[in-house]
């Protein structure tokens, strides 16, 4: 029998790369009793009714095993389920499908050091000015997840962003996609302060190896 989001009292309702006075960022759902709804399926279906962009079920909060969910499909990375359920349990290291991705907190922010290839694809569309990433209808038309982004202070690695998932699932825009952001300063190779959306904000540095860190703030939004 399918699990139906009414029967369910394990969710918390977190908000993921806020602005810096608490606004904006991108929901997200975490069942921390993941054991209780194992079966993919059901899943799925919990996460298509809550109806955010990425909902996660925490199967072992000591070792910080996760499974993240859209609305429509399973993913073995996510950035802002990571960085969600990381301050949401105050863990060190989270594991998702795609790897062991650490973690630290340092107050203001929680930041994940992860790999660009764990990242699903995404195109990385650059526009001449933020004003015309303002300005794009939602969503642009084409086809593919569409990561939209045009520099508003180069020196300064400040960009401003917008994401397009022109999938099947109800999600038209992607308030704050850590998945992006990861790929993009790979790209650049350089540290950004990314606004994305209606202004959530995601900082990012690459690292040793490869890595890249991404860090946000976190609030919560209700508890069950």
């Amino acid at each position: 029998m399918n699990a139906r989001v009414a029967d369910i009292f394990d969710i918390d309702v977190l908000s993921v790369f806020c602005a810096a006075d608490g606004r904006y960022g991108n929901t997200l759902g975490v069942v921390r009793e993941g054991r209780h709804h194992p079966d993919q399926a059901d899943r799925q279906a919990i996460a298509a009714q809550l109806g955010y962009s990425e909902t996660v079920f925490v199967d072992d909060p000591d070792r910080g095993v996760v499974d993240i969910h859209t609305p429509g499909l399973r993913l073995p990375f996510a950035g802002h389920p990571l960085v969600g359920v990381a301050w949401l349990l105050d863990l060190e290291v989270v594991n998702p499908p795609a790897g062991e991705v650490w973690v630290r907190q340092d107050g203001e922010f929680t930041w994940i050091t992860a790999r660009p290839e764990w990242a699903p694809p995404r195109t990385l569309q650059r526009y001449a000015s933020a004003a015309e990433i303002e300005a794009l209808p939602a969503p642009p038309p084409g086809e593919g997840w569409l990561y939209a982004w045009a520099w508003e202070d180069e020196a300064a690695g400040r960009v401003r962003a917008r994401a397009f998932p022109r999938r099947d699932g109800g999600v038209v825009e992607d308030e704050a996609t850590g998945a992006a952001a990861l790929l993009l300063t790979a790209l650049l190779g350089r540290a950004l302060n990314i606004t994305q959306g209606r202004g959530s904000q995601l900082i990012t540095a690459p690292g040793p190896d490869g890595t890249i860190e991404i860090g946000g703030r976190v609030r919560l939004l209700t508890a069950h």
